[in-house]
């Protein structure tokens, strides 16, 4: 049943929203949005694990933090890196209250691994490489339990409802229905901008729908040009999502290894196949130019099988059924997109410049990963922060100053727009990915623009067309704020 007022409403069933909306007390009533499904979001896809301490250290917080810095090229936020470091002992102990069975050696001793840009073992990770999976699922089944949650699928938020600089709800379609939802607090917790590129790691429904609505609301926006691609995705020539190959892999041993076999990272930094994300993908984008290549390959066939099948379960079994037996043959990867290190400005407090509304996760900007994520920060910010989100919403005394939520039927359009999105999908890729310059850029914009335009010009109510204007409204962001920035930085990289 849908009531006519609540006290959060969160948009996004990926671990932001999941951990915001638990963390609320039971007197507070919360409606959790989802786009598709329940289950489905990037946070599942997470293989690679989540960085943090679950110790009291002061000397390992303050490690954690300098390589935080060290991969956002010191762009970030300090008074939020050092919040998100420092509670992240309390947070990982939460999860694991809530259930999520994180991998433990034979004498039970969680266990930690190393990704790349971390100096040392704090990465824990649960299922082998099915860390998102493990911790969605043991999240799900609190959330659809607990009585003060209602849970709305397959309903996909269209626009924030603001007055004077307040956010009042959200307006959603709902089968074939527009609704009106009120309340106190909302938070957008929707993910990331996957979609718009031609090769990504997120799954079909990240299309940016958090940053667009924001974006319409007149929020604060900041650091778009910061797309993170992931060095190794499985390299294969059809189009789509692209099957990632966790940086834990070589965190545990691997080697990059050009077409021509020859282990490269040497040439490009000191910590070889463990720089930063970003280093690593602009080192194998460079590799690839040279060998007249489109992928390069991911060698662990020097690592114990046993070892192999039983860390890498997921990854063992996906590259098998691509006909690659990774303890004997070399993997083939290239760069995708992978993740929004940019997105809604927000407070220590998820706070964004638009009074009641919250963000969290991947469509917000933080600031605690400066010019790049450090592998394996996303889902703690996701905790950290959602923690944060819920206490200010339990500490809130709201008026409930509205009576009715507005509802009207519509008549839903079958156009296919397809092709509008394959074409802001290969503007981006070919215009707007690893490397940039200023004359692909401006190409990329006049095509965006016209888009839009002609999108304005040609409204159909349906579940498409909304995703195809965020699409665009995002890419036309992410072009303007690359072309402004005119040195290269972190992820974002130019080559004029």
């Amino acid at each position: 049943m849908i009531l006519s007022y609540y006290d959060l409403i969160v948009i996004g069933s990926g671990l932001a929203g999941l951990y915001t909306a638990l963390n609320v007390n039971r007197s507070k009533s919360v409606l959790l949005i989802t786009k598709a499904e329940l289950s489905i979001s990037n946070s599942a896809l997470a293989q690679g694990g989540i960085a943090g301490e679950l110790k009291h250290d002061d000397a390992a917080y303050e490690r954690h933090i300098e390589d935080t810095l060290l991969a956002g090229a010191y762009m970030n936020n300090m008074s939020a890196l050092k919040t998100l470091v420092y509670e992240s002992s309390d947070n990982l102990n939460n999860l694991i209250n809530y259930g999520v069975n994180f991998d433990r050696d034979d004498n039970g001793e969680i266990m930690l691994t190393r990704e790349g840009g971390h100096r040392e073992r704090r990465i824990l990770h649960a299922g082998g490489d099915a860390t998102g999976r493990e911790i969605i699922k043991s999240l799900l089944q609190l959330v659809v339990h607990k009585e003060n949650i209602t849970i709305l699928e397959n309903t996909m938020a269209i626009d924030l409802i603001i007055n004077n600089n307040k956010c009042f709800g959200v307006s959603v379609l709902h089968k074939d229905k527009i609704i009106s939802l009120y309340a106190g607090a909302t938070a957008l917790c929707t993910g990331g901008i996957g979609e718009i590129y031609k090769n990504s790691t997120n799954p079909s429904v990240a299309t940016g729908d958090g940053i667009a609505m924001a974006y319409r609301a007149e929020a604060n926006i900041n650091n778009l040009e910061f797309i993170q691609f992931h060095p190794t995705a499985f390299y294969k020539k059809t189009e789509g999502a692209k099957f990632l190959i966790s940086e834990a892999v070589r965190g545990e041993g691997g080697y990059l290894r050009n077409v021509e076999g020859f282990r490269f990272m040497d040439k490009y930094h000191h910590l070889l196949e463990l720089a930063p994300r970003d280093i690593v993908s602009q080192s194998v984008y460079r590799e690839m130019y040279d060998t007249w290549s489109d992928h390069v390959y991911l060698d662990v066939t020097h690592l114990d099988p046993k070892f192999l099948r039983k860390r890498f379960p997921t990854i063992y079994q996906k590259c098998l059924d691509y006909g690659v037996d990774i303890t004997n043959s070399l993997i083939p990867v290239a760069p995708v997109e992978h993740f929004s290190v940019g997105g809604i400005t927000v407070d220590i407090f998820g706070k964004t410049t638009i009074e009641n509304l919250y963000a969290n996760g991947e469509c917000c900007d933080s600031g605690v990963h400066g010019a790049n994520r450090l592998a394996s920060n996303s889902l703690l910010e996701c905790i950290v922060f959602g923690r944060r989100i819920a206490k200010t919403i339990n500490e809130c005394h709201v008026t409930k100053n509205i009576k009715n939520f507005a509802t009207h039927e519509i008549t839903l359009s079958n156009f296919n727009y397809g092709d509008i999105r394959m074409q802001i999908k290969e503007i981006m890729e070919r215009n707007v990915g690893i490397v940039r310059k200023k004359e692909n850029l401006l190409n990329a914009k006049q095509v965006i623009m016209k888009i839009k335009a002609d999108l304005r010009n040609d409204a159909r109510v349906c579940k498409a067309y909304y995703e195809v204007v965020n699409m665009a409204t995002v890419a036309a962001l992410i072009i303007d704020a690359a072309l402004k920035r005119k040195d290269s930085i972190g992820c974002h990289f130019r080559i004029d």
